[in-house]
């Protein structure tokens, strides 16, 4: 189980390495095509065509890699009342386990969703108004997030299967990673 966890964790960081500096300049991107649009059109009136089809790809790509480093770090929404409620560790970290497994199986709907959607976008061959991109490009994004989605859900799985076999390792708080 430990391998399973090492070699899941080499790659996490290999994801992390890619995906953390897409994210910044997907930012970056958005934010400057932003305030140039409402430059444009405020101060100088004219508007950008095209630049808000650019504008929701970014977005849409920066939403979906923030949620997949939110379930890297497990830093996403969760309602921890358990832990509010009950002290007995091994209730918590069976609750614990069971949200995992719950998430997993959502995340494997959202993928196979996320899938048809994409597989539908590529078939039938929509393309945005004006600068005529195809939509699978914005679509692409639900199912690669999908993907990693259940890929860390797999990864706490096991890691809260780890800890449930051998409790004296588990600490209150769950390891952040960086």
């Amino acid at each position: 189980m430990n391998k399973l966890l090492g070699i899941m964790a080499a790659i996490d960081r290999m994801l992390a390495f890619v995906i953390k500096p897409v994210v910044v300049f997907i930012s970056l991107a958005v934010a400057t095509m932003l305030a140039y649009g409402i430059f444009s059109r405020a101060v100088l009136n004219v508007p950008v065509f095209g630049l808000e089809e650019l504008v929701l790809l970014g977005a849409m790509w920066l939403y979906m890699l923030g949620a997949v480093l939110a379930s890297r770090e497990r830093s996403h929404l969760s309602a921890d009342f358990i832990q509010v409620i009950c002290k007995n560790q091994t209730v918590i970290r069976v609750m614990h386990m069971v949200a995992t497994i719950i998430s997993l199986f959502m995340a494997i709907m959202f993928a196979t969703w996320s899938y048809d959607l994409l597989a539908w976008g590529i078939s039938k061959g929509q393309s945005s108004t004006v600068l005529k991109l195809p939509w699978y490009l914005s679509q692409s994004s639900l199912f690669f997030a999908s993907v990693l989605f259940i890929f860390y859900l797999f990864r706490d799985f096991i890691g809260d299967l780890r800890d449930f076999c051998s409790p004296e390792q588990v600490t209150a708080e769950p390891e952040k990673q960086s």
